[in-house]
């Protein structure tokens, strides 16, 4: 409904445009044509939002009709010929796949070497108690960052993009690129190995921001990622050196507090009804308004979610599914679409690959470009142990069923990566968009292998 929302206001503002026309005392009959092509664009959108608002209430009556048992819930054909992680492979090697969307959260990056934020012991938010915060979150809040920086840039020259290589995964996403078969790529990382991994920047959007830009935080001018990398590696603050300004700059990812990229809003607005297969990797998908983009699809629209640990929330109701969007629904009986993989992103992507018949394309995709980077970065210790580990062993194309057992999940809310401004030029207001949380990244657990397959 925001998304809605923010489309009629642009329609306002274009209809105020036309009616400043209507002003000119020079050109009368254009100004009068201008406005009514402005009024006709105000009764084409009204048309519009009473379609979807009647729709909705005809929706949310059948929807009462079924929770009551006055109605059977409406069947809906699988698109799958059978509803497990082969239906997946079968479904792109038929050519039904050609819009594919991916969803992405730190989970994607572990094998890199960067951590993750909740995971036991080893995530993130378990290991700043060396930056004394009040809680581990305040690293990321605006309003703590304007009081005290220091702690967010003492963590900053830990994670500071060019450390790190991209992983299997980031590489068969690029695959998917480069077959013509990725639609758009949704990222809560911050890291921006999908850049480094070679991905197109009109495919990828970065829903928390990244470190390429920065801007001060009281004037709004802008540095690039080199000078503020000077200034953070020192150690130091970087100060904004605009004439009359000592703000503080702070790169342009999206903290707890601070609005996502109009262009998260406007890519979600428009790809996620071309969408004809989602794979969602290593996010527990509970941090708004990223977790929502998987009730986006059409309803019979595949979903493959890839990660560790089943986090996703279950199915709802019918009246909370025509209010909040549908939850996964792997092990139910009238399941149709959804499938989970449990293991590790990389496995879970050369298992794919693999079946696909794309094994080891992937695997000399991933040794070609870690040795550019090698070449490239001859000082710098990128490769983890994990990371070229990926590219040796081989994945089980076959995955095993996954453990069903209920597993406990964190109900608070995640930090995560985060957004992107203006690129070379003084930044513009925003528009208004939903508040950021960041953080939905996967937990770290003994990986088992599996897809917690349903059956149709």
């Amino acid at each position: 409904m925001f998304v809605k929302s923010c489309h009629i206001i642009v329609g306002n503002q274009d209809t105020k445009g036309a009616e400043g026309g209507d002003n000119s005392n020079d050109k009368k009959e254009e100004g009068s044509s201008n406005s009514q092509g402005a009024a006709g664009g105000d009764n084409s959108d009204s048309k519009a939002t009473e379609k979807k608002e009647e729709e909705k209430k005809s929706a949310l009556f059948d929807a009462f009709a079924v929770s009551l048992g006055l109605k059977d819930e409406p069947k809906i054909e699988s698109l799958l010929d059978t509803v497990d992680f082969n239906g997946i492979v079968k479904y792109i090697k038929d050519g039904k796949a050609k819009n594919i969307i991916t969803m992405a959260g730190a989970g994607i990056s572990t094998s890199a070497g960067i951590p993750d934020f909740r995971s036991p012991e080893t995530g993130l938010y378990d290991n700043l108690q060396k930056y004394n915060l009040p809680e581990p979150t305040a690293v990321f809040s605006i309003d703590y960052f304007k009081e005290n920086p220091e702690p967010f840039f003492m963590l900053a020259r830990e994670l500071w993009p060019g450390v790190f290589k991209p992983t299997t995964c980031h590489y068969f996403i690029r695959m998917l690129q480069e077959k013509g078969l990725l639609l758009r790529h949704f990222t809560q990382n911050i890291d921006t190995l999908e850049s480094v991994a070679g991905l197109d920047p009109e495919v990828c959007v970065e829903a928390h921001g990244h470190f390429r830009t920065g801007h001060c935080i009281q004037c709004r001018a802008e540095y690039t990622q080199d000078w503020m990398k000077e200034r953070i590696m020192k150690p130091s603050i970087p100060k904004c050196e605009a004439e009359g300004c000592d703000g503080v700059v702070k790169p342009d990812i999206v903290f707890f507090g601070e609005n996502l990229p109009f262009r998260f809003l406007k890519c979600m607005s428009e790809d996620f009804g071309k969408c004809d297969l989602l794979i969602i990797m290593g996010t527990s998908l509970l941090v708004q308004p990223f977790a929502s983009l998987v009730n986006r699809t059409k309803e019979n629209v595949p979903r493959m979610y890839i990660n560790l640990e089943n986090s996703c929330p279950p199915k709802l109701d019918p009246i909370m599914t025509v209010i909040f969007g549908s939850g996964f629904d792997f092990d139910g009986e009238n399941n149709y679409r959804d499938i989970f993989w449990q293991g590790t992103c990389d496995d879970g992507c050369m298992a794919l690959a693999e079946a696909l018949g794309w094994g080891e394309e992937l695997k000399n995709l991933v040794t070609t470009e870690h040795a550019k980077i090698d070449v490239a970065n001859p000082d710098k210790g990128t490769t983890s142990a994990k990371n070229a580990d990926c590219t040796s062993k081989k994945a089980d194309a076959t995955p095993k069923k996954a453990d069903t057992t209920p597993k406990k999940t964190e109900n608070t809310p995640k930090k995560s990566e985060t957004p992107k401004t203006s690129d070379k030029t003084p930044p513009k207001p925003e528009a208004a968009t939903p508040k950021a949380t960041p953080g939905s990244e996967s937990k770290k657990t003994p990986p088992k292998k599996g897809n917690g397959n349903s059956t149709k």
